[in-house]
């Protein structure tokens, strides 16, 4: 099968324009077809307390009321992806900007709103994701670059989270193509001490995983970032990482395996 990467790239590094060009660059350089998912939460955390939204945040994931939903589309369907998409056409990566909307590419449903009401959140089924389009696409020469903006085919927008986004395309993609997927964000890895750098965990396996969680050495917003990363793995995936942007050609981070 033909190789494949879904790069998701974190909300801090795309508030850093040295650092997200050099990310980008190194992506123009990978070999063969890749997807990037982006982030964008830190932009639109600070534009939500100049303009005196209040960011509700529940188990590491942004609760999104109408304001906020609006707030997010503008950030992340707007500025940040077509950025994004300005920066690898000058690296050479013809790109192509989206919205789970466009083209219906990523349809959700609305979370439900229990145990916890999450708002205009949506959930995607990697069964639903219009692969003709997306492999139509990728076949041109053409990088997806897709915000984490989905919609509900009843006419309104849902925010999913761009981890999940990411591991749900890497799950479709993997019927047609052997597919990595990579997080990459401001950290090295997985650390066993979030304020040492060096603290990288090379292997987490679902067990370790486990056990990380219960003795709380993994928390916050790492956790529903690892439970997507073990989802694709589990459902065709042939390889996760997570590691620095700045290491996407390397092998420095974390890798899961089952």
């Amino acid at each position: 099968m033909k190789q494949l990467t879904v790069v998701k790239i974190g909300g801090n590094i795309v508030d850093r324009p040295t650092d997200l060009e050099e990310f980008l660059k190194q992506l123009s350089k990978e070999s063969g077809p890749r997807v990037l998912v982006h982030g964008g939460g830190a932009m639109a955390s600070d534009l939500s307390s100049k303009i005196g939204l209040k960011v509700n945040m529940q188990d590491g994931r942004r609760v999104t009321d109408m304001d906020t939903l609006k707030l997010v589309t503008m950030v992340y369907a707007g500025w940040i992806n077509k950025s994004i998409v300005a920066l690898l056409q000058k690296f050479g990566t013809n790109a192509i900007g989206l919205s789970g909307a466009d083209g219906d590419i990523v349809p959700a449903t609305r979370r439900s709103p229990y145990p916890i009401d999450f708002g205009f959140v949506g959930d995607v089924n990697p069964e639903d994701i219009n692969l003709p389009l997306l492999e139509s696409l990728l076949g041109r020469g053409i990088t997806p670059v897709f915000c984490a903006i989905t919609h509900d085919r009843n006419g309104s927008l849902l925010n999913t989270n761009a981890d999940t986004m990411a591991s749900s395309l890497a799950i479709a993609l993997s019927r047609d193509y052997s597919t990595k997927l990579v997080y990459c964000f401001e950290k090295e890895g997985v650390l066993s001490n979030p304020e040492d750098d060096s603290s990288v965990i090379p292997l987490i396996t679902r067990g370790s995983f486990e056990s990380l969680k219960e003795s709380k050495v993994v928390s916050g917003g790492m956790l529903p970032k690892l439970e997507t990363a073990f989802a694709a793995i589990e459902n065709g995936v042939s390889e996760v990482y997570i590691k620095h942007a700045l290491n996407l050609n390397n092998n420095k981070g974390t890798i899961l395996r089952p």
